[in-house]
């Protein structure tokens, strides 16, 4: 079934209650009349309240009308902001440089608004030491306390252990920044002629960041896959014990 509101020969009703188009009450008047009115204002007479007694029509540009209302419903969707659980898988035995690289992702989420979800993943005689699992992770959560809280606390979960991180800026918050930076930049650039040194730096530097922002995901992804492979590895876990 069509959910377009039924327009001018497609209205199949004696009467209406007629809206103006500046929003003014005409009242109750035969739909022969309403159309005449619609083709005086050369504007649509256009169905908005279908199941009232009698129907309610308006005179409008029902074509500006439908553009505007896709407008709306594109920009509602852009700044609609979707709850994002990351995960970031580490080891209680992690050494420093693993530990500052996971931590810096763990720091971009937050950034961006996003919820972390950190596990701590425990194989062979490690099981026996939670302690260094809930050590690390509040470390972590001291680390990261200015961008971040402890959402839930770190909980035993069969061989891993568990803790989410819950982000202190709003993710529209970080999206309405991430916006005006972008649009910042390009006005930058858009300033400067195209040969110049200075745009030609600007550019370079844009080119690298996001470069270093690709190979550190890269880089988290294929730690996470090393870590799952490990702990899929029955035989190594049980030669530990």
């Amino acid at each position: 079934m069509s959910t377009e509101p039924r327009i001018n020969d497609r209205i199949r009703v004696p009467e209406v209650r007629l809206v103006g188009p500046s929003g003014e009450q005409v009242g109750i008047v035969p739909l022969a009349k309403a159309l005449e009115l619609a083709q005086e204002y050369d504007l649509d007479l256009v169905e908005v309240a279908a199941t009232a007694r009698p129907p309610v029509c308006k005179l409008m540009d029902y074509g500006k009308f439908k553009y505007e209302s896709a407008m709306k419903a594109r920009e509602a969707r852009k700044n609609q902001a979707h709850t994002v659980i990351k995960e970031m898988k580490l080891r209680p035995k992690i050494d420093p440089h693993d530990y500052d690289t996971k931590k810096g992702h763990v720091v971009r989420f937050l950034k961006q608004g996003d919820k972390v979800k950190i596990t701590i993943m425990f194989r062979g005689r490690e099981q026996s030491r939670p302690e260094l699992g809930f050590r690390l992770l509040q470390r972590l959560a001291n680390d990261v306390q200015d961008l971040g809280f402890v959402e839930s606390s770190a909980k035993q979960d069969g061989r891993n252990m568990i803790m989410v991180l819950g982000p202190h800026k709003k993710k529209t918050e970080a999206m309405a920044e991430a916006r005006a930076l972008a649009d910042a930049r390009k006005a930058e650039r858009q300033g400067r002629t195209p040969g110049s040194d200075a745009a030609d730096v600007d550019i370079d530097e844009d080119a690298a960041l996001e470069a270093e922002n690709a190979a550190a995901e890269a880089e988290a992804d294929e730690a996470d896959v090393e870590d799952a492979a490990e702990v899929e590895q029955p035989a190594e876990a049980s030669q530990d014990a």
